[in-house]
Protein backbone atom coordinates (compact mmCIF):
# COMPACT_ATOMS: atom_id res chain seq x y z
CA UNK A 1 0.00 0.00 0.00
CA UNK A 2 1.59 3.75 -0.95
CA UNK A 3 2.47 5.94 1.81
CA UNK A 4 -0.46 8.79 1.95
CA UNK A 5 1.59 12.24 0.73
CA UNK A 6 0.83 14.61 3.92
CA UNK A 7 0.88 18.09 3.03
CA UNK A 8 4.87 19.16 3.44
CA UNK A 9 5.62 23.05 4.06
CA UNK A 10 9.09 23.60 3.14
CA UNK A 11 10.49 26.59 5.39
CA UNK A 12 13.88 28.30 3.34
CA UNK A 13 13.50 28.29 -0.11
CA UNK A 14 17.49 28.71 -0.68
CA UNK A 15 18.95 27.14 -3.48
CA UNK A 16 18.85 23.69 -2.42
CA UNK A 17 14.90 24.90 -0.21
CA UNK A 18 13.69 25.30 -3.98
CA UNK A 19 15.10 22.48 -5.20
CA UNK A 20 13.68 19.97 -2.85
CA UNK A 21 10.13 22.08 -2.86
CA UNK A 22 10.34 21.31 -6.88
CA UNK A 23 11.08 17.33 -6.33
CA UNK A 24 8.18 17.87 -4.05
CA UNK A 25 5.67 18.56 -6.30
CA UNK A 26 7.28 16.82 -8.72
CA UNK A 27 6.17 13.32 -6.88
CA UNK A 28 2.50 14.56 -6.43
CA UNK A 29 2.85 16.35 -2.34
CA UNK A 30 0.36 18.99 -1.49
CA UNK A 31 3.54 21.10 -0.85
CA UNK A 32 3.49 24.71 1.09
CA UNK A 33 6.45 26.97 0.74
CA UNK A 34 7.00 30.12 2.90
CA UNK A 35 10.68 32.85 2.64
CA UNK A 36 11.99 35.47 4.73
CA UNK A 37 12.13 37.45 1.31
CA UNK A 38 8.98 36.38 -1.01
CA UNK A 39 10.47 36.70 -3.91
CA UNK A 40 12.12 33.21 -3.21
CA UNK A 41 9.22 31.52 -3.75
CA UNK A 42 8.58 32.95 -7.43
CA UNK A 43 7.47 30.80 -9.53
CA UNK A 44 6.73 27.93 -7.29
CA UNK A 45 3.09 28.90 -7.43
CA UNK A 46 2.65 28.09 -11.40
CA UNK A 47 4.35 24.62 -10.48
CA UNK A 48 1.66 24.23 -7.90
CA UNK A 49 2.95 25.08 -4.30
CA UNK A 50 1.05 26.98 -2.09
CA UNK A 51 2.74 30.40 -1.00
CA UNK A 52 2.48 31.21 2.92
CA UNK A 53 2.39 34.86 4.49
CA UNK A 54 4.59 33.83 7.24
CA UNK A 55 6.22 31.11 8.82
CA UNK A 56 3.70 30.12 11.21
CA UNK A 57 0.73 30.29 8.22
CA UNK A 58 3.04 27.35 6.25
CA UNK A 59 3.48 25.54 9.19
CA UNK A 60 -0.75 25.49 10.53
CA UNK A 61 -1.14 24.01 6.92
CA UNK A 62 1.42 20.89 7.22
CA UNK A 63 1.40 17.64 9.01
CA UNK A 64 5.86 17.59 8.07
CA UNK A 65 7.37 21.28 7.95
CA UNK A 66 10.69 20.98 6.48
CA UNK A 67 13.38 23.76 7.75
CA UNK A 68 16.35 24.37 5.15
CA UNK A 69 18.27 27.73 6.09
CA UNK A 70 22.03 28.82 6.90
CA UNK A 71 22.68 28.04 10.32
CA UNK A 72 20.97 27.44 13.66
CA UNK A 73 20.10 31.07 14.57
CA UNK A 74 18.13 31.24 11.63
CA UNK A 75 16.43 27.59 12.50
CA UNK A 76 15.75 28.96 15.67
CA UNK A 77 14.37 32.66 14.86
CA UNK A 78 11.86 30.80 12.58
CA UNK A 79 10.71 28.05 15.36
CA UNK A 80 10.48 31.01 17.94
CA UNK A 81 10.20 34.58 16.49
CA UNK A 82 8.26 33.59 13.55
CA UNK A 83 5.85 31.35 15.38
CA UNK A 84 6.30 28.22 13.97
CA UNK A 85 6.94 25.73 16.46
CA UNK A 86 3.89 27.28 18.14
CA UNK A 87 1.66 26.69 15.29
CA UNK A 88 2.32 22.95 14.45
CA UNK A 89 -0.55 20.71 15.25
CA UNK A 90 0.35 18.18 17.89
CA UNK A 91 2.04 15.20 15.73
CA UNK A 92 3.25 16.80 12.86
CA UNK A 93 6.94 15.98 12.25
CA UNK A 94 9.37 18.44 12.23
CA UNK A 95 12.04 17.33 9.73
CA UNK A 96 15.12 20.02 10.67
CA UNK A 97 17.61 18.96 7.08
CA UNK A 98 19.84 22.38 7.79
CA UNK A 99 23.10 21.64 8.39
CA UNK A 100 24.04 23.15 12.15
CA UNK A 101 26.15 21.08 13.48
CA UNK A 102 26.14 18.90 16.30
CA UNK A 103 25.93 21.69 18.69
CA UNK A 104 23.33 23.72 17.14
CA UNK A 105 21.13 20.47 16.74
CA UNK A 106 21.04 20.22 20.32
CA UNK A 107 19.76 23.88 20.49
CA UNK A 108 16.95 22.56 18.69
CA UNK A 109 16.40 19.43 20.14
CA UNK A 110 16.12 21.45 23.86
CA UNK A 111 13.58 23.95 22.20
CA UNK A 112 11.29 21.27 21.20
CA UNK A 113 11.57 18.72 24.09
CA UNK A 114 10.48 22.13 26.50
CA UNK A 115 8.03 23.46 24.33
CA UNK A 116 6.57 21.15 22.24
CA UNK A 117 7.16 17.48 23.19
CA UNK A 118 3.72 16.84 21.36
CA UNK A 119 5.62 17.36 18.03
CA UNK A 120 8.20 14.98 16.58
CA UNK A 121 11.32 15.86 15.62
CA UNK A 122 13.46 14.10 13.01
CA UNK A 123 17.53 15.33 12.32
CA UNK A 124 18.10 14.44 8.72
CA UNK A 125 20.71 16.72 7.19
CA UNK A 126 21.81 16.40 3.37
CA UNK A 127 24.58 15.38 1.42
CA UNK A 128 24.61 16.58 -2.20
CA UNK A 129 24.73 20.59 -3.19
CA UNK A 130 22.25 21.91 -6.39
CA UNK A 131 22.42 19.17 -9.60
CA UNK A 132 21.92 16.62 -7.00
CA UNK A 133 19.06 18.28 -5.09
CA UNK A 134 17.33 19.51 -8.30
CA UNK A 135 17.71 15.81 -9.54
CA UNK A 136 16.75 14.01 -6.35
CA UNK A 137 19.68 12.61 -5.60
CA UNK A 138 20.79 13.65 -2.28
CA UNK A 139 21.70 11.43 0.31
CA UNK A 140 19.69 11.86 3.44
CA UNK A 141 21.49 11.47 7.19
CA UNK A 142 18.35 10.86 8.99
CA UNK A 143 17.97 10.05 12.93
CA UNK A 144 15.03 9.97 15.25
CA UNK A 145 11.73 7.78 16.21
CA UNK A 146 11.20 4.69 13.66
CA UNK A 147 7.70 5.33 14.49
CA UNK A 148 7.53 8.30 11.37
CA UNK A 149 10.00 6.18 8.58
CA UNK A 150 6.95 5.73 6.93
CA UNK A 151 5.29 8.84 6.80
CA UNK A 152 8.44 10.32 5.66
CA UNK A 153 9.13 7.51 2.90
CA UNK A 154 7.41 9.75 0.11
CA UNK A 155 8.99 12.76 1.13
CA UNK A 156 12.67 11.20 1.27
CA UNK A 157 11.92 9.20 -1.99
CA UNK A 158 11.07 12.42 -3.97
CA UNK A 159 14.61 13.69 -2.34
CA UNK A 160 17.06 11.90 -2.27
CA UNK A 161 18.35 8.53 -3.73
CA UNK A 162 19.17 6.87 -0.25
CA UNK A 163 18.24 7.77 3.05
CA UNK A 164 19.89 6.60 5.76
CA UNK A 165 18.66 5.98 9.30
CA UNK A 166 21.29 6.40 12.06
CA UNK A 167 19.75 6.36 15.14
CA UNK A 168 18.12 9.18 17.79
CA UNK A 169 17.99 12.87 16.66
CA UNK A 170 21.35 14.14 16.63
CA UNK A 171 23.11 11.33 15.05
CA UNK A 172 22.15 11.97 11.27
CA UNK A 173 23.73 15.63 12.57
CA UNK A 174 26.99 14.00 13.70
CA UNK A 175 27.16 11.98 10.50
CA UNK A 176 26.93 15.10 8.33
CA UNK A 177 29.61 16.36 10.41
CA UNK A 178 32.09 13.28 9.39
CA UNK A 179 30.65 13.76 5.64
CA UNK A 180 31.31 17.58 5.08
CA UNK A 181 35.35 16.90 6.48
CA UNK A 182 35.49 13.93 4.21
CA UNK A 183 34.54 16.37 1.46
CA UNK A 184 36.26 19.34 2.51
CA UNK A 185 39.77 17.28 2.81
CA UNK A 186 38.74 15.16 -1.01
CA UNK A 187 38.32 19.34 -1.77
CA UNK A 188 41.32 20.84 -0.67
CA UNK A 189 42.78 17.90 -2.85
CA UNK A 190 41.97 18.98 -6.22
CA UNK A 191 42.47 22.82 -4.86
CA UNK A 192 46.29 22.35 -3.99
CA UNK A 193 47.24 19.90 -6.80
CA UNK A 194 45.78 21.99 -9.38
CA UNK A 195 47.51 24.51 -7.70
CA UNK A 196 50.94 22.40 -7.89
CA UNK A 197 50.61 21.46 -11.28
CA UNK A 198 50.29 25.12 -13.14
CA UNK A 199 52.95 26.19 -10.56
CA UNK A 200 55.06 23.69 -12.13
CA UNK A 201 53.72 24.68 -15.67
CA UNK A 202 51.92 21.54 -16.39
CA UNK A 203 48.43 21.72 -17.98
CA UNK A 204 45.43 20.89 -16.28
CA UNK A 205 44.99 18.54 -18.96
CA UNK A 206 47.92 16.42 -18.32
CA UNK A 207 46.47 15.82 -14.55
CA UNK A 208 42.84 15.14 -16.01
CA UNK A 209 44.94 12.55 -18.05
CA UNK A 210 46.93 10.98 -15.07
CA UNK A 211 44.43 11.11 -12.66
CA UNK A 212 41.15 11.76 -13.80
CA UNK A 213 39.77 7.81 -14.63
CA UNK A 214 42.22 6.56 -11.81
CA UNK A 215 41.87 4.93 -8.59
CA UNK A 216 43.12 8.07 -6.41
CA UNK A 217 40.43 10.39 -7.33
CA UNK A 218 36.26 10.02 -6.33
CA UNK A 219 33.62 10.98 -9.17
CA UNK A 220 33.13 13.95 -7.88
CA UNK A 221 37.24 14.94 -7.85
CA UNK A 222 37.21 13.68 -11.44
CA UNK A 223 34.11 15.89 -12.77
CA UNK A 224 35.43 19.12 -11.08
CA UNK A 225 38.74 18.93 -12.92
CA UNK A 226 37.52 20.07 -16.14
CA UNK A 227 35.34 22.99 -14.77
CA UNK A 228 38.44 24.06 -13.61
CA UNK A 229 40.57 23.98 -16.53
CA UNK A 230 38.00 26.12 -18.15
CA UNK A 231 38.38 28.30 -15.50
CA UNK A 232 34.11 27.69 -14.67
CA UNK A 233 34.00 28.51 -10.90
CA UNK A 234 30.41 29.16 -10.82
CA UNK A 235 29.07 27.70 -7.42
CA UNK A 236 27.91 24.09 -7.55
CA UNK A 237 28.35 24.16 -3.62
CA UNK A 238 29.80 27.97 -3.31
CA UNK A 239 32.69 28.45 -1.08
CA UNK A 240 31.26 30.29 1.58
CA UNK A 241 28.73 27.46 2.83
CA UNK A 242 31.60 25.09 2.77
CA UNK A 243 33.88 27.32 4.76
CA UNK A 244 30.54 27.64 7.25
CA UNK A 245 30.60 23.62 7.61
CA UNK A 246 33.61 23.46 8.46
CA UNK A 247 33.73 25.62 11.32
CA UNK A 248 30.96 23.82 12.14
CA UNK A 249 33.23 21.05 12.64
CA UNK A 250 35.81 23.01 14.16
CA UNK A 251 33.38 24.13 16.16
CA UNK A 252 32.31 20.83 17.64
CA UNK A 253 35.32 18.97 17.55
CA UNK A 254 38.18 21.73 18.33
CA UNK A 255 40.67 23.16 16.09
CA UNK A 256 43.55 22.10 18.62
CA UNK A 257 42.33 18.49 17.91
CA UNK A 258 42.44 18.74 13.80
CA UNK A 259 45.71 21.13 12.86
CA UNK A 260 45.19 20.27 9.18
CA UNK A 261 41.18 21.31 9.23
CA UNK A 262 41.98 24.16 11.11
CA UNK A 263 44.57 25.19 8.59
CA UNK A 264 42.28 24.48 5.43
CA UNK A 265 39.30 27.08 7.49
CA UNK A 266 42.33 29.62 7.88
CA UNK A 267 43.20 28.98 3.81
CA UNK A 268 39.83 29.35 2.61
CA UNK A 269 38.62 32.14 4.64
CA UNK A 270 41.51 34.27 3.42
CA UNK A 271 39.95 33.62 -0.27
CA UNK A 272 36.63 34.31 0.68
CA UNK A 273 37.78 37.86 2.19
CA UNK A 274 39.27 38.37 -1.39
CA UNK A 275 35.41 37.95 -2.46
CA UNK A 276 35.18 35.12 -3.93
CA UNK A 277 32.89 33.61 -1.07
CA UNK A 278 29.76 33.16 -3.89
CA UNK A 279 32.24 31.36 -6.34
CA UNK A 280 32.67 27.34 -6.11
CA UNK A 281 34.93 25.74 -3.49
CA UNK A 282 37.70 25.20 -6.11
CA UNK A 283 37.90 28.38 -6.58
CA UNK A 284 40.74 28.03 -4.30
CA UNK A 285 43.02 26.41 -6.72
CA UNK A 286 43.13 29.53 -8.77
CA UNK A 287 43.51 31.78 -5.72
CA UNK A 288 46.62 28.89 -4.76
CA UNK A 289 47.80 29.87 -8.06
CA UNK A 290 47.33 33.57 -8.54
CA UNK A 291 47.92 34.62 -5.22
CA UNK A 292 50.95 32.73 -4.67
CA UNK A 293 49.89 31.03 -1.16
CA UNK A 294 47.67 32.82 1.11
CA UNK A 295 49.23 32.77 4.12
Amino acid sequence: MTPAREPVAFLGIGTMGRAMATRALGAGIPTIVWNRNPDATLGLADLGAEVAGSAADAACRASIVVTMVTNADVVLAIAQDQGMLAALAPGAIWVQMSTIGDGGMQRVESLVRAERPDVVLIDAPVSGSKGPAEQGQLTIFASGPDAVRSRLDPLFDALGRRTIWVGPVGTGSKLKLVANTWLALAAEAVNVSVALAQQLNLEIGSVIDALGDGPLVSPWQAAKLPRIARGDFSPQFALSLALKDVHLVLEDAGRERFPALASLADEWQAVVDLGFGESDLTVVAQQLEEQGGLG
